[in-house]
C-alpha cells in the first residue's frame, strides 16, 4: 500500500466530513493542535511509511522469522526500520509530553498506524501493542514502575507484549494457570507457559515489557482470580530475565512477525495495579488495541484496492458489453461492481473508526460531564463492532480484490495473495469476532434492554438520515426491544444471534457515515461507492433483519407453547 496515495482521501474526511480539527481544539490538551500541523503529521508519517516500511512487505514475508536456540532474528531490514521509527518520534504521537510523547490527538496516531498495518501488517505487529501497554503502566503501575518503564514504553524504545493465552485456556482465560508468587522485596516470582505472544522475543528493541497475567497464591478461581504483572525481558540491573522463548509459530500469514511459545521460569515480576484486579488493567489494553484492529482491517483492505484498481486500469480481457475492442477490466461491470463496494467500506470504515477515535479523546478529557458519558457510551458499543465487522470486511473484501486479479491474484507476484493470509488473523486475536458480537449484545446492549443503543442510534451527530436509513434505525431499536424481551426466557438466544445483531449494526452505522461524507462531497470520487453501498452493501440489512426476527419468533413461539402446555 501506498500512504500517499491514501492521504488525500483521509485529509479530506478529518477536515469536511468530520471536522476533526475543530472538534480536538475544543479540548484543552489540543487547542493548539491545528489543521495544519496536523496534515503536516500526516504527510511526513505517509513519507515514512512509504520509504522505510513498505519496502520490506515482500521480503519480510519470504524470509519470515528466524528461530535459533531462544534467540528470534526478523527479517532483513526489520531492525533498522524500528530504530529509525521510534527515534523519529512516531509511537509517541499521541502520548502525553511528561511522559515523553507528543501530545497529539489519537486519530493522528490511528491513521499512522492503519497506514503502517497496510504497507507492511507482519512488521506493524511489533508497534501495535505500544499504546495499550501505555495506558495500561500509565494508568495502574506504581509509581516506581513508572519510573522505570513508562517513558521508555511512551517513546517506542522498548516494545512490549500482552501476554494472556494459554494452551489449555484458549479465549477463556479464567483458566489460566500461571502464577505470581510475592517476595519480600515487592517483586513477584512468575511461572508458567503462554502461547501465540506476538512479539514475545526478537531483535527489535534491546528491552521487551511483557504484561502477565497470572494467579496470586490466595487468589479465587476464575477470571475473578486474575492479577497482571510487568516481567521485562531484561532487568534493571541489565541482568537477563528467566523468560524463555520456546519456539515461534509457523503460521498461514504474518511470517515478518514472531508469534511466540513463552515461559516464565521464576521470572522476576512487579504487580501492576491491584491484587486480583488485572483483567481491569488489562482491558485498558485490549480495548486500545481492538479500535487498533479494526484500523488493520481497514488498512489491508485499502492496500489490496490499490493493487487490484491499478490492475484492472493496466489489464485487457475481452469485451465489456457494448464495446467494440478488447476492455481494460475495469471497464467490465462485474469488476467495477467489487471495487466500488470495497472502496463504501473503506470510505465508511474511515469515518467511524476515525469518529471513535475522537470519541476517546472527548471521553478523557473534556470539561462536559454529558459529553464524556456519551462518547464513553459510543466508544463502548462502537468498538467490538468496529473490530468485528472491519476487520471481517479486510479479509473478505481482500479476497474479492484478489478475484479482480484471476489466477495472477492467487500467485505471488502480485503480492495480493500476501495480504489475505495476512489479513485472516484480524478476525482472531484480541477476541474473537465471535467473542466481540457476543460483548456487544449480551454485555453491552441486553445488559440495560437496549436504552444505551438505542440513545446512541437517536443522537447521532451530523446530517439528518434518509427515509431509509431512518427506518433502518428504527428496525434496530424495534428488533434490539423484542429480542430483550426473548431473552429473558431464552438464555441461549443472544449467543444464536449476536453474529447477525452485530453486522446489522454495523451497516446502520456505515449508513450513517456515508451519510456525513454525502453532505460534504461535491466530486465524482464520491459517487460510484455512494452507489454500491446502497445497491449492494445496505440490503444485507434487510437479510439479516429477517433472521433476527426469525429467530425471535421461534423463540417465542416455543416459550407460548411451553406456557400452554404448562
Amino acid at each position: 500500500m501506498q500512504a500517499r496515495q491514501a492521504l488525500t482521501d483521509i485529509q479530506f474526511l478529518l477536515t469536511e466530513v468530520l471536522q476533526a480539527p475543530a472538534r480536538w481544539q475544543a479540548l484543552a490538551p489540543f487547542a493548539d493542535t491545528d489543521g495544519e500541523l496536523a496534515a503536516q503529521v500526516l504527510d511526513e508519517a505517509a513519507k515514512f511509511v512509504d520509504s522505510a516500511v513498505a519496502p520490506l512487505q515482500r521480503s519480510g514475508d519470504e524470509e519470515g522469522c528466524r528461530f535459533d536456540a531462544g534467540q528470534v532474528h526478523t527479517p532483513a531490514g526489520f531492525r533498522d526500520a524500528y530504530q529509525a521509527f521510534w527515534q523519529a518520534g512516531w509511537p509517541s504521537l499521541s502520548c502525553a509530553p511528561e511522559d515523553g510523547g507528543q501530545g497529539l490527538p489519537a486519530v493522528l496516531e490511528c491513521v499512522l498506524f492503519e497506514w503502517l498495518a497496510g504497507a507492511n501488517h507482519g512488521w506493524t505487529m511489533a508497534p501495535g501493542l505500544l499504546h495499550g501497554a501505555y495506558e495500561c503502566i500509565k494508568h495502574h503501575a506504581s509509581d516506581a514502575l513508572k519510573a522505570q518503564y513508562l517513558e521508555k514504553v511512551a517513546t517506542g524504545e522498548w516494545l512490549a507484549t500482552m501476554c494472556l493465552t494459554e494452551a489449555h485456556a484458549g479465549s477463556d482465560l479464567g483458566l489460566v494457570r500461571t502464577r505470581g508468587v510475592p517476595q519480600p522485596d515487592g517483586s513477584a516470582r512468575v511461572n508458567g507457559s503462554k502461547i501465540f505472544i506476538s512479539g514475545g522475543e526478537h531483535d527489535l528493541t534491546d528491552n521487551i515489557v511483557h504484561l502477565v497475567l497470572a494467579r496470586l497464591p490466595d487468589a479465587p478461581a476464575g477470571p475473578k482470580g486474575l492479577s497482571l504483572f510487568l516481567v521485562p525481558k531484561v532487568l534493571p540491573d541489565g541482568s537477563r530475565n528467566a523468560v524463555v522463548c520456546e519456539r515461534i509459530e509457523e503460521k498461514m500469514g504474518l511470517h515478518g512477525s514472531p508469534t511466540c511459545v513463552m515461559r516464565f521460569d521464576d521470572a522476576t515480576g512487579w504487580l501492576v495495579g491491584e491484587p486480583n484486579k488485572g483483567l481491569n488493567a488489562m482491558f485498558v489494553m485490549m480495548n486500545a488495541a481492538r479500535l487498533h484492529v479494526g484500523l488493520q482491517g481497514i488498512g489491508l483492505l485499502e492496500a489490496a484496492w490499490q493493487k487490484a484498481s491499478a490492475y484492472a486500469a493496466e489489464r485487457r480481457q475481452m469485451r465489456a458489453p457494448g464495446a467494440k475492442d478488447t476492455s481494460l477490466i475495469h471497464d467490465h461491470p462485474a469488476i467495477r461492481r467489487i471495487l466500488h463496494t470495497q472502496r463504501a467500506w473503506i470510505d465508511g470504515g474511515r469515518v467511524l473508526a476515525y469518529h471513535t477515535a475522537l470519541q476517546l479523546d472527548v471521553a478523557k478529557h473534556s470539561t462536559d460531564a454529558g459529553e464524556r458519558a456519551a462518547a464513553q457510551r459510543w466508544c463502548a458499543l462502537v468498538t467490538p463492532v468496529l473490530k468485528a465487522a472491519l476487520t471481517t470486511e479486510g479479509f473478505h473484501g481482500a479476497s474479492a480484490c484478489l478475484q479482480v486479479f484471476g489466477g495472477h491474484g492467487y500467485v505471488r507476484e502480485w503480492g495480493i495473495e500476501q495480504i489475505v493470509r495476512d489479513a485472516r488473523v484480524a478476525m482472531i486475536y484480541e477476541g474473537t469476532n465471535e467473542i466481540q458480537a457476543i460483548d456487544l449484545l449480551v454485555r453491552k446492549v441486553l445488559a440495560d434492554g437496549g436504552q444505551g443503543l438505542a440513545a446512541l442510534l437517536t443522537t447521532l451527530p451530523g446530517t439528518a438520515p434518509s427515509p431509509a436509513a431512518s427506518a433502518r434505525r428504527h428496525a434496530l431499536v424495534e428488533i434490539t426491544q423484542t429480542l430483550a424481551i426473548a431473552a429473558q426466557s431464552d438464555a441461549e438466544l443472544p449467543y444464536w444471534v449476536a453474529d447477525d445483531y452485530l453486522r446489522a449494526v454495523a451497516l446502520v452505522l456505515l449508513d450513517w457515515a456515508w451519510c456525513q461524507i454525502g453532505a460534504a462531497s461535491h466530486g465524482e470520487r464520491w459517487n460510484a461507492p455512494a452507489q454500491a453501498l446502497t445497491q449492494w452493501v445496505l440490503p444485507e440489512f434487510d437479510m439479516r433483519a429477517a433472521i433476527l426476527r426469525q429467530r425471535i419468533a421461534q423463540s417465542l413461539e416455543i416459550k407460548n407453547k411451553l406456557a400452554a402446555s404448562a
